[in-house]
This record gives structure tokens, C-alpha cells and sequence, in this order.
């Protein structure tokens, strides 16, 4: 009876001599039955324990070699992993990789060894409760929901999964004004790196340097500004036209905010024309070569968050409430909405829909129901629509009340100019 296999696992070759002379080195090979796979990490004769990078190679190995099975199957036979993973693979793409990766890590040490017939509403409540935030637990299972939505558009599983959501939470209306916009990229470009002394007189007391660690976020914040734009599509914002990024037309002044090569999404990443003061700041960065390849670099490399050097800056501008980088989104439709620009075309400039718009920031327009509270003001008698139609025609000046007389009076200031008139006017 053949030995059952172990699997693929790491194993220390060992160095190898012909005729004193060393032939090969000891190195880390990954052993699965008859077949040997280099790591390319090279053995110390005292090693025991394999390097991380190993180890790594190893892991890639197994997820490689292993592939979820893509057939029509019942929900008792289907591990929930195997659905993540499928998901990953057939529709995560390289720009969404930092989002989609981290959600479906912390759904598979959850969900995985569980069979998809064991989600219902108990086991959701369960996430909810193990991932402890409910507003990313929601965002998690939507994700979950997707991947499970997407396993049977492709007919990998017979029977009915539902995926039971939180509450949404209530909608966030914080937006900054004028003055803790200007605090706030203030503080992110004028902020120094402090440091301790670690030796001398001066042990322990802090100093501040030369560095700006700060001032990629200032670029954030402004393009967040003035163009209402998500935190992903200006984190990957370039003055050239690459794969997997956001392309800003200097020349034309246009900011392509869907990344090149990504699909469309329900996110309505449209293209936008750039303010021109923000596109004067942009084409000084680049002319002054303050940027790389992206606009938003950190030590000249693009960075894929800003939620930690945001933060800062705004623990530093001492700004109340819950301030996010989505706050900037907030904040320019808001100051849209103020500026009394209609809902269609702020709409079109930020990406979202009318009716979102209208919905959630139409309150700060100057229109918002004006007409309304004029109308509620004004002193006016309720006559019936029966009443009107009965008495039309058959009315005299002395059936009518004084303040009506008064009515007839001022509308006659209202009629048309004669035709006369109204040429002699329309000659100038």
C-alpha cells in the first residue's frame, strides 16, 4: 500500500561536492511528491527554520496549484472560500486589488470551512458582530453577496443563498467650510517632521526637522476640492497616460478619473474639466518636477491611502467631528449646491447621479423650497375651483370685495406691451 502523499512542503537540500570541489549550494526547494520546485533562497549550513521569502514562494505555490472547482454543484458540497475566490479571480482587477483583497481576507477567515448552505441571516449577524463595525461589516457581506451573486450567474451552485445585511447607517452631511479647508491644507504644507535626540545633553527632547511628510496630502486635498473626486481615482491621478491609472490631460484640462483599462462601475468615474486655478497648481507640480509619475507621492513613490497623513492634518487643524478624505466629496457638492449651480450640471461634474445629488446635498442650494416659503407668507383668499367656474362671466363691480378691485388693479400692470410697443423696445 503506497504512503499517502504530504503534500507540498519546504525542504532543505542539502550542498552538493564531486571530488572535494562544491557542485551545487544548499538550498530550499519545494517538495510535492516527485516534483521539486526552486524558492531561490539559498541555505546556511546552521539554518533550520526556512526564510520568510520561502515560505512566501510556498504559500504562492499552494494557491497556484490549488483551483476552486467550476462546476454545477449543491450549496451543501460548496466551500465558501472556493466562492471568494472564484470572485477574486474572475473580477478583481489591478486597481482594485488594495480594497477587493483585504474585504475577501477578512471574509475567508470567517466564512472559510463553511459550506455556502450555512449562510443565513444568523451567521451574517455573527460577521456583524465578529468584525465589530457594522458599516464595514456591510460593506464585507455586500462584497459576499457579489461573489455568491456571481457563482451562480455562472452556474456553479443549485439552491437559494441569501446574505443578510446590517441596517446602513445614517448619512454622513459633515462638509468643511472656506476657513477649516484653508486650516487644513495650511497645516498639511507648513508642518515640519519632529524627532527625538536619542543621545547627549539633549536626550529625549524633540526637535523639529526639515522634512514636510505632509504636503502630498495638501495636493490631495485640494484636487479633492476642486473636483469633488473619489480617494482612489486622485491617489492614482497621473500627468501620464498609464494602465491602471487615472490620466489628468494637462494641455487640455481634462481629468479622466476612470483608471485606463479599468471597466465602467455604478461609481461614475466621468471625465471632468479641471478648475483653472487647480489646473494651474497641477502643471506647476509636474513643470517643477515635484511629482514623479503620480500626483499624490510620498517619498516619490505613489501612495494607495492617504487616511493616515489625513488624519493627522486634521488632528493638527484641530477640526470637530467625524472628517474623513470622503469629506472632500462632500464638500464640493455642498459648495455647489451653495453656489446655486443647477443639479444637473453639478451632477455631471461630480459623477453621481441627479437624483443623489438632489436627494442628499439639495437642501444647501440657495432654490431649495423658496418658492414654497414665499408662498406661505403671502395673504391670499381660498375660493373653490367649483365656485370659480360657476361664477366666471357673471360677476359685477359691485359683487366684488375691495381687496379683489385692488387684485384686478395691480394685474393690469402685468399685461403685455402693446405691439407697438414692444417693437419700438426691441429696436435697440
Amino acid at each position: 500500500m503506497p504512503r499517502p502523499s504530504k503534500g507540498a512542503r519546504l525542504y532543505k537540500r542539502k550542498a552538493r561536492y564531486r571530488g572535494g570541489n562544491l557542485v551545487a549550494q544548499s538550498v530550499w526547494i519545494i517538495k510535492d511528491g516527485d516534483r521539486h520546485i526552486a524558492t531561490g533562497c539559498i541555505a546556511s549550513p546552521s539554518e533550520t527554520k526556512p526564510p520568510q521569502k520561502a515560505e512566501q514562494a510556498l504559500a504562492n505555490y499552494i494557491a497556484q496549484k490549488y483551483q476552486p472547482e467550476r462546476s454545477r454543484r449543491d450549496i451543501d458540497d460548496i466551500d465558501c472560500a472556493d466562492v471568494l475566490s472564484i470572485y477574486l479571480t474572475d473580477i478583481g482587477e489591478p486597481a482594485d486589488q488594495f480594497e477587493i483583497e483585504a474585504r475577501i481576507e477578512r471574509l475567508n477567515d470567517f466564512w472559510g470551512g463553511k459550506k455556502l448552505s450555512a449562510v443565513n441571516a444568523k451567521t451574517c449577524a455573527a460577521y456583524v458582530k465578529h468584525r465589530g463595525n457594522q458599516g464595514g461589516a456591510r460593506r464585507d457581506l455586500e462584497t459576499f453577496r457579489a461573489a455568491i451573486n456571481h457563482h451562480a450567474k455562472e452556474g456553479f451552485h443549485r439552491g437559494m443563498v441569501r446574505v443578510s445585511l446590517p441596517p446602513k447607517g445614517e448619512a454622513r452631511d459633515r462638509w468643511l467650510t472656506r476657513t477649516e479647508a484653508a486650516a487644513l491644507i495650511w497645516q498639511c504644507w507648513r508642518y515640519r517632521e519632529k524627532q527625538t535626540i536619542h543621545a547627549g545633553g539633549s536626550k529625549g527632547d524633540p526637535v523639529r526637522t526639515d522634512r514636510r511628510p505632509l504636503r502630498h496630502v495638501a495636493r490631495f486635498i485640494l484636487i479633492g476640492l476642486y473636483t469633488g473626486t473619489r480617494a482612489g481615482a486622485i491617489a492614482a491621478a497621473s500627468p501620464y497616460p498609464e494602465l491602471g491609472h487615472s490620466y489628468v490631460d494637462l494641455e487640455r484640462g481634462i481629468f479622466y478619473r476612470r483608471p485606463i483599462g479599468k471597466r465602467a462601475t455604478k461609481k461614475r468615474q466621468t471625465p471632468a474639466p479641471l478648475p483653472p486655478r487647480l489646473l494651474a497648481h497641477m502643471r506647476r507640480w509636474k513643470d517643477r518636477k515635484l511629482i514623479n509619475t503620480c500626483f499624490i507621492e510620498f517619498n516619490g513613490k505613489p501612495v494607495a491611502s492617504v487616511k493616515k497623513g489625513f488624519k493627522s492634518a486634521v488632528d493638527l487643524a484641530k477640526l470637530s467631528g467625524k472628517v474623513t478624505p470622503h469629506t472632500l466629496r462632500h464638500t464640493a457638492a455642498t459648495w455647489l449646491m451653495q453656489r446655486g449651480v443647477p443639479i444637473w450640471e453639478a451632477a455631471g461634474f461630480l459623477g453621481m447621479s441627479p437624483e443623489v445629488l438632489q436627494d442628499t446635498y439639495g437642501h444647501h442650494h440657495p432654490d431649495h423650497l423658496q418658492g414654497a416659503a414665499a408662498a406661505i407668507g403671502q395673504k391670499a383668499r381660498y375660493v373653490s375651483v367649483v365656485k370659480s367656474v360657476v361664477d366666471s362671466g357673471t360677476s359685477t363691480d359691485e359683487d366684488k370685495k375691495p381687496w379683489e378691485k385692488w387684485s384686478e388693479r395691480q394685474d393690469s400692470n402685468l399685461r403685455p406691451l402693446r405691439p407697438e410697443r414692444s417693437v419700438h423696445l426691441l429696436s435697440y
